[in-house]
């Protein structure tokens, strides 16, 4: 007898548009299961999660949807590339989110299929090529801005003298140890000093060890003194 066929595996997304249309007595979420479950039956794919915004608006921007964000985090993590939805109205009811949403996914190498099989990332309308490419400027755009944007953020707090980058230093993070291995680092009245190694012996006694629990370091030393 010939081994059954491996199934795909895929991701369910849903969506309700109002509040009304979510609960038990509620089909809207229901109706959509049925009709992604029945195609994936039929054509051979495994729903292994389900992503759903529910009482979410067609019009909300994609990025503000956490179902759609989890979503997006579930196809980053595990390597499912085939979402299955009802219909394109369940990414929005408005065309320009609708691409947006198609967008996001088809940047992650992702085939988002409907219940009635078509193919939502591949298509010869010139328009909605045209929106994905206008979509995709924008983002890009936006991306610039922000990056120019916390550059001049920086820029204006590094002038007043602040640290804004980089690793913290051992002021920073533990003021005690520095100011204790400073004043044991003092000469004392014949102007002697200790070394680097009696100064974490004596750190290490108060209680100031390395992860492992043994002294610091001579070179750890030297960074809290200087």
């Amino acid at each position: 007898m010939a081994a059954a066929k491996a199934k795909t595996k895929a991701v369910a997304y849903l969506r309700t548009s109002s509040a009304a249309n979510v609960g038990s007595d509620k089909d809207s979420d229901r109706r959509q299961r049925a009709a992604i479950n029945a195609f994936a039956r039929v054509n051979g794919y495994e729903i292994v999660d389900e992503f759903y915004d529910a009482a979410v608006s067609g019009a909300d921007p994609i990025e503000t949807r956490p179902g759609f964000s989890a979503l997006l985090d579930r196809i980053e993590g595990n390597g499912v590339r085939i979402v299955l939805v009802e219909d394109a109205s369940r990414f929005a009811r408005a065309l320009v989110t609708q691409e947006l949403g198609i967008l996001a996914l088809i940047e992650r190498g992702v085939t988002v299929l409907t219940s009635t099989g078509d193919d939502l990332c591949h298509t010869e309308d010139e328009f909605k090529i045209a929106m994905r490419q206008i979509a995709g400027t924008f983002a890009q755009l936006e991306k610039t801005r922000l990056v120019r944007k916390l550059r001049v953020a920086r820029e204006r707090k590094r002038a007043t003298g602040a640290k804004v980058e980089g690793r913290k230093s051992h002021a920073e993070l533990n003021p005690d140890l520095v100011t204790l291995a400073r004043r044991l680092h003092r000469k004392d009245r014949n102007g002697n000093r200790r070394s680097l190694r009696q100064i974490a012996a004596e750190l290490r006694v108060q209680g100031y060890t390395s992860a492992a629990g043994t002294p610091l370091s001579p070179s750890v030393v030297r960074s809290l003194v200087t």
